[in-house]
């Protein structure tokens, strides 16, 4: 059953997080914290995104503050690094703010960049990391075959661990993963996933080697569970840019899933300057601990989003609450 609409409106909180450094062209994140009986729980599409796809991320915050959590397979998650499209010179700062993790997702293929600005940036990650370090990146689609194809030959020497969603089309992915299949470099499927009316077509299609999973997308935390029961192939839970009270919602889900091969990308917390409580789920001996975080009132008030920025985000609620009504009564 669905919560009332009124309940989530007088229980919601808009906040505004400053980032550290630019990051999918924002300094500041913004998100919904709506306190429900199972606990905190956050509704934050990316503003761009329209209402159809926003209305998954509201069914994904009911789902985890209405709904009890799966049972835990395990209690700490191991995480990795974020880097944005940042110099070269600034990875080793960057990467100190993920003490112990032994994975770093490296931002490629930026708008304005170059190829060589890659290079530069996985080549410092490589030396910071050293040679046991793991190494993914990650073009949000941003190259087409031939790009993808060229830039995975000028990075291969780094040891990759994968590369995600290096093109934007389950058919695109297909052909990068045939190309490149000689030289062992994976390739990772994340919009492929998330944005597709089918989220099982990139696995069905053998278009990638690796699926990443993100909780509010897919609809929650037992909508991603039925996808990890109805594929074969290895997933990696990550976050979307979430307060601390969402990425406790993608360690739930990282902690439920039965075999996680992988360091999970839900480290982000250490992207914000400030959170939303008093203990953000950042990396600690590169894991993050499973649990929901204790919101803080002080940091609420002190975090709220402006009257106009509320307004638009508490209407975006109601317009999406309306979608997901109307497919539970399907």
């Amino acid at each position: 059953m669905l919560p009332e609409l009124a309940e989530l409106l007088a229980n919601a909180r808009v906040v505004a997080l400053p980032m550290r450094t630019r990051f999918r062209g924002i300094t500041v994140r913004e998100a919904v914290l709506i306190e429900g009986p199972e606990g905190w729980t956050e509704f934050s599409p990316f503003v761009e995104y329209d209402d159809r796809e926003s209305a998954a991320w509201l069914h994904a915050a009911i789902d985890f503050g209405w709904r009890p959590t799966p049972p835990l397979q395990r209690l700490a998650i191991p995480v990795n690094a974020t880097v944005p499209a940042v110099t070269a010179a600034e990875v080793a700062d960057v990467l100190a703010r993920y003490p112990g993790c032994r994975t770093a997702k490296v931002k490629v293929a930026e708008p304005g960049q170059s190829l060589a600005d890659d290079v530069a940036r996985v080549r410092a990650v490589r030396a910071t990391l050293g040679p046991e370090g793991r190494i993914r990146v990650d073009a949000n689609t941003l190259w087409n075959v031939d790009e993808a194809e060229h830039a995975i030959h000028a990075l291969a020497e780094f040891d990759l661990e994968y590369v995600e969603q290096p093109c934007a089309t389950i058919d695109e992915l297909a052909e990068i993963r045939r190309r490149t299949k000689y030289m062992g470099v994976p390739i990772a499927a994340d919009e492929s996933v998330r944005k597709a009316t089918d989220p099982l077509a990139v696995a069905k299609a053998r278009a990638a080697d690796v699926l990443i999973l993100k909780a509010q997308p897919l609809g929650g935390i037992h909508s991603a569970l039925r996808i990890v029961a109805d594929v074969e192939l290895p997933v990696v839970v990550s976050s979307a840019i979430d307060t601390s009270v969402g990425i406790a919602m993608g360690a739930y889900l990282a902690a439920a899933i039965p075999a996680l091969d992988y360091d999970c990308g839900l480290g982000t917390a250490a992207m914000f300057i400030d959170d939303v409580t008093d203990e953000p789920l950042v990396p600690v001996d590169g894991m993050i601990a499973v649990g929901r975080p204790v919101v803080s009132e002080q940091r609420l008030v002190a975090l709220a989003a402006g009257a106009e920025r509320t307004q638009w985000w508490l209407d975006r609620l109601t317009r999406c609450f309306h979608l997901v009504e109307r497919a539970e009564a399907l």
